[in-house]
């Protein structure tokens, strides 16, 4: 499974029709429909499809049309995160309507081509699953660790410091938390 760190965009325009697909982490996706309504007021449609893994690790997804014909839209946008098997991502295409009718499958190539382009532009890297760690260290091996988590760039989320040391609380993926475990 693959994934994306940041926004990507992407634009088309079919028959003067104009597509514009933002692709993004999943965890963003929300924010940024409300905030993409508000900036285009007078686009006509607002697609929607995203895929996410849920706290029991099983795969939920979902799309919509906005008002395009039924299964024109959202649900090919869809398929083309499966298959380019993205998790935790959504995308959001507009459409700007060009006064031409595209067609039920002149909408399902367009969509699928403007997400398509968001993706390439995006990069997708390897999903790794992200774990939460937290550890004691003596102060005198403080140096070692400091040193790992900016050279691994981990995310440190809490360091507590104490009487003997400190207690970190780190969140990262395996290997980067096993690199820590081995130096403790």
């Amino acid at each position: 499974m693959k994934t994306v760190k940041k926004l990507s965009a992407a634009s088309i325009e079919v028959k003067n029709s104009k597509f514009h697909s933002f692709l993004l982490p999943f965890s963003e996706f929300e924010k940024k429909l409300s905030e993409l309504k508000r900036l285009h007021p007078k686009a006509n449609h607002f697609v929607t499809a995203y895929r996410y893994l849920n706290e029991n690790n099983q795969i939920v997804e979902g799309s919509s049309d906005d008002g395009e014909p039924r299964g024109s839209a959202g649900r090919p946008t869809l398929k083309v995160l499966q298959g380019e098997d993205l998790i935790n991502v959504g995308v959001i295409t507009i459409r700007y309507f060009g006064g031409i009718l595209l067609g039920v499958g002149g909408l399902v190539r367009a969509y699928s081509d403007v997400v398509k382009e968001a993706i390439k532009n995006a990069k997708p890297t390897e999903y790794k699953d992200i774990f939460e760690f937290s550890f004691d260290v003596d102060y005198d091996k403080t140096r070692e660790i400091e040193y790992l988590i900016k050279k691994y760039n981990i995310l440190v989320i809490e360091r507590a410091f104490g009487c003997e040391g400190i207690e970190y609380t780190i969140r990262d993926d395996l290997e980067k938390i096993n690199l820590i475990k081995e130096k403790l």
